[in-house]
């Protein structure tokens, strides 16, 4: 059981967050763990994404603010996500017509201050 030493914090909301802490700091670790652990970085990352998801909306327990945080945490994230596939599109354009081979053949420089 969880207690708080602070008079105005809900214990239960200090076991909440507990447990929250918790699971993402495992999710974390199998994810930084992922060759010795021998497990998939999505599928570590989906579940505990989904665990964390869940023990908030059990807390929270008003399905439709959960449903518009929700939402927007994930058009958040599509939106990140569909700008790295542009620019590693782009990268990858680049270097298959060998753009990056033309620039670094022009660097004539192999002192680091010079190059910045």
């Amino acid at each position: 059981m969880c207690y708080s030493q602070h008079f105005f914090v809900q214990p239960r909301i200090i076991c909440i967050l507990s447990a929250l802490n918790v699971i993402f700091i495992i999710a974390y670790a199998a994810i930084a763990l992922v060759h010795p652990l021998k497990v998939n970085k999505s599928a570590t990352a989906l579940i505990g994404v989904g665990l964390l998801w869940t023990i908030y909306a059990v807390f929270i327990g008003d399905a439709h603010r959960v449903s518009d945080q929700l939402g927007e945490s994930l058009m958040r994230t599509s939106q990140i996500i569909f700008f790295l596939m542009g620019a590693m599109t782009m990268v990858e354009v680049v270097d298959s017509h060998n753009g990056f081979k033309v620039i670094t053949k022009r660097i004539q420089t192999s002192k680091l201050p010079t190059l910045m």
